[in-house]
């Protein structure tokens, strides 16, 4: 196919990608700053539930949001394949910006119950509906306007907003949390970054205003060929669906994997997993991240040039063959001390398998309180790397801890006051026997190797640059431009929205389940094997495809 010429002049070229890319910074900072805040966030409207259970439901509170975003892909797609690019994103900058600063204005779960998670995860859904008709619209609207040669470029500037709205989320908190101190911070002052969304929402909305429409838009309504039924031709007709799958599983769906472990289960892992303190670990991750954005552009350039199925894939490659080393030696860096008490020491839970539910019941519904629970919430909670063994049927769970026994103790069968009381006993036994064994409670900052952490978190956004960089010229080739924006939105947002967004609860629920710290790494190196291989062997090149057509 020939590639339709560009009539767009640098300057202006660069005027609207950096109109396109500030708008979407400003979004994905309202979206991210939920996760950036999910420790205080589950003290703040889940501290009814335990305070496993609270992390995990917070986690799926965020997950909420990307749920949700195939919906909006598909309402705000169609609007934008009828109506137009321009203000179709206009439309869900308002959602976003609007739904964040609610969020900084919401009570707590002290102040009125079950109410304050019921209006939270009302406000993720409506983030994630805005967003699911953000990126496919951003990412179109800069396509359409490159030239064929640059386009890979020209759009991987939209995919270091996902990046630099962390980095901002990152930068606020720390800033201030800093300025206002831990205390203050945990109880009031966590809502500044969500109400200073205000503030982005009015500059980003005046930005936009000013951009003119797509080109290749601008065409097709002139010639009268804008698609009716842009979700009919995109859903209903295989010769479309098949690229919507292909684009799914053979793009995006490894890409959100790799994505979301190279940026979010990276910072869950340095704060959750290995203790590392919230202030530092932000600021660790913030330094990869600022170190690692260029490479974006750098990677769609690439794109531009041998083609983008070989940057992706092997970005994918990558993530499937060093992500265990790569966490193992994170683990060395930022908590020596914890890797040291893993190779020395052997931690064995002895239990009847019919008492050790998979412990992904964050709601909990039906909720289960036995002896092997509460062993392995305390065994995980502490970072424990524990073997777990059939012990006789109606045995109680007991964990080894060297020459330490300890039964845990079946809450299921008492008493509220008593069960409370027990568990406590039961936790403060285990930490002290973990103590004498040479687990820390919290990394060291003065043992943390800063130059090495930062190296290896560089190291995972670099892999997240290469599968990242050239996606959105990938996508927007794939399709033709009466359904471009439904057909790139889609399978975006269900690989990044489900695929990626559920990644942290589903690895911490694999951790919980499986008593090794880095097992939950099982579920993006087996996703993104998935689409190295179907990318490789079904995928075609779009390189230099027509825009216009």
């Amino acid at each position: 196919m020939t590639a339709t010429p560009s009539t767009t002049t640098d300057a202006a070229h660069r005027k609207l990608i950096f109109a396109s890319s500030l708008g979407t910074v400003f979004e994905w900072y309202d979206f991210y700053l939920y996760g950036a805040l999910a420790a205080i966030i589950a003290q703040q409207f889940f501290s009814g539930l335990s305070e496993g259970s609270a992390f995990i439901f917070a986690l799926l509170a965020f997950a909420a949001g990307f749920l949700v975003r195939p919906f909006g892909a598909v309402f705000f797609g169609r609007l934008g394949d009828i109506v137009g690019r321009k203000y179709t994103f206009l439309i869900t900058l308002l959602l976003m910006g609007g739904s964040t600063c609610i969020v900084g204005m919401l009570p707590n779960y002290e102040a009125v119950g079950m109410l304050a998670p019921v209006f939270l995860i009302g406000l993720r859904l409506l983030q994630g509906f805005a967003l699911g008709g953000e990126y496919g619209g951003a990412a179109t609207y800069v396509a359409e306007h490159a030239p064929p040669g640059k386009r890979g470029q020209h759009t991987a500037w939209i995919q270091t907003t996902a990046t630099a709205g962390l980095f901002l989320a990152l930068m606020v908190i720390t800033g201030t949390r800093t300025l206002l101190g831990e205390e203050a911070f945990a109880q009031w002052g966590w809502r500044v970054p969500f109400l200073l969304s205000f503030v982005l929402l009015v500059v980003s909305m005046w930005i936009r205003l000013a951009m003119t429409e797509s080109p290749v838009f601008e065409k097709l309504k002139a010639e009268g060929k804008t698609s009716r039924a842009p979700l009919t031709e995109s859903f209903g007709q295989w010769s479309n669906l098949k690229l919507v799958l292909l684009a799914l599983f053979g793009l995006t769906a490894g890409q959100a994997v790799v994505w979301y472990t190279g940026h979010f289960y990276a910072l869950f892992f340095l704060t959750e997993t290995l203790k590392v303190n919230a202030t530092d670990a932000n600021m660790l991750v913030a330094t990869a991240l600022l170190l690692g954005a260029p490479f974006f552009v750098l990677f769609g350039h690439l794109s531009d040039r041998i083609g983008r199925k070989p940057v992706m894939l092997t970005g994918c490659l990558l993530a499937v063959l060093t992500y265990f080393p790569a966490f193992n030696g994170l683990t060395q860096a930022a908590n020596p001390a914890l890797h040291e008490a893993h190779k020395n020491n052997r931690v064995m839970l002895l239990a009847d398998p019919a008492s050790c539910p998979f412990q992904f019941n964050p709601i909990e519904m039906a909720r289960s309180n036995t002896g092997c629970d509460l062993a392995r919430q305390v065994l995980t909670g502490a970072a424990v790397n524990h073997t777990t063994e059939a012990g006789p049927a109606g045995s109680a769970a007991t964990i080894r801890l060297g020459t330490t026994e300890l039964v845990s103790p079946d809450l299921s069968r008492l008493p509220a006051a008593e069960a409370e009381q027990q568990a406590a006993q039961f936790r403060q036994d285990v930490r002290a026997a973990l103590d004498r064994m040479g687990y820390p409670t919290q990394a060291d900052p003065a043992q943390i190797n800063r130059l090495a952490v930062v190296a290896i978190l560089t190291y995972l956004v670099l892999l997240v640059t290469l599968v990242y960089g050239p996606v959105a010229a990938a996508l927007v080739e794939m399709f033709p431009a009466r359904i471009r924006y439904t057909s790139v939105s889609l399978p975006y947002h269900i690989g990044n929205g489900w695929f990626g967004g559920l990644l942290p609860a589903i690895a911490f629920a694999v951790v919980a389940q499986g008593g090794n710290i880095y097992s939950g790494l099982w579920y993006p190196i087996l996703v993104a094997g998935m689409t190295f291989a179907v990318g490789l062997l079904l995928l075609r090149e779009t390189k230099g495809a027509d825009l216009g057509s």
